[in-house]
């Protein structure tokens, strides 16, 4: 059995594997756990140990399938009790990752499973992001950040970067949730700050901002 440190730490390897092709560097795992590289390095000797990664020192680290298999079902146990609190426990969607992060850890398959069904099997979790099935498989969408929309150019809102409450609270207050319709007025050459129209009106959000919104057309 794995402990919740060491399902942290792969869930961790997962995520920061998703956004590079290279291998995973041990003080970008410290940076995204808060903790020592020290810490971290014990930690991957121990999951290397397991054959839950590929560990070799200076040379990053990578998940073994084990590790991957393990790793996408705490992402599915996640995303799921996320979509739960959201859809019938009446939960914002800024209010639900640190609970999730509790509750990704129940061992047992046969209640996310039910879970699963009982939400009838939802593809995204309300931050926009993928829910694995039961074999791990995970649909992939062809996002874009709002940004790299054309002059007049529409687009859904499909999904977000960034999940820490506040930015949530924010992209909430200006109307910019999932499932929001937008279009791209123009990106201004100085600060590159975009100007959208959102409901029949115009806002101004910043190019860290921009970044961190994902559309479809």
């Amino acid at each position: 059995m794995n402990s919740y440190t060491e399902e942290n730490y792969l869930k961790s390897i997962y995520h920061l594997s998703v956004t590079s092709d290279e291998s995973v560097s041990t003080n970008s795992i410290a940076a995204a756990l808060n903790t020592k590289a020290a810490s971290v390095t014990d930690m991957l000797k121990k999951l290397s140990d397991k054959k839950l990664i590929n560990y070799a020192k200076y040379q990053g680290v990578s998940l073994t399938e084990s590790g991957k298999s393990i790793a996408i079902n705490i992402v599915r146990k996640h995303r799921l009790w996320e979509f739960f609190l959201v859809e019938k426990l009446n939960f914002k969607w800024d209010e639900v990752h640190e609970l999730a992060e509790e509750l990704e850890h129940i061992t047992s398959t046969e209640l996310i499973d039910r879970l699963d069904k009982f939400l009838g099997n939802p593809k995204y979790d309300p931050h926009g992001d993928p829910i694995p099935d039961s074999t791990g498989l995970i649909k992939k969408d062809e996002l874009m950040p709002i940004g790299t929309l054309k002059p007049n150019e529409s687009g859904i809102i499909m999904g977000v970067c960034e999940h820490t409450p506040l930015f949530l609270q924010y992209l909430e207050k200006m109307s910019l949730t999932i499932g929001k319709q937008i279009k791209l007025i123009e990106v201004i050459a100085f600060d590159h700050s975009v100007l959208l129209s959102v409901d029949g009106g115009t806002i101004s959000i910043s190019r860290d901002v921009a970044k961190n919104i994902l559309v479809t057309i």
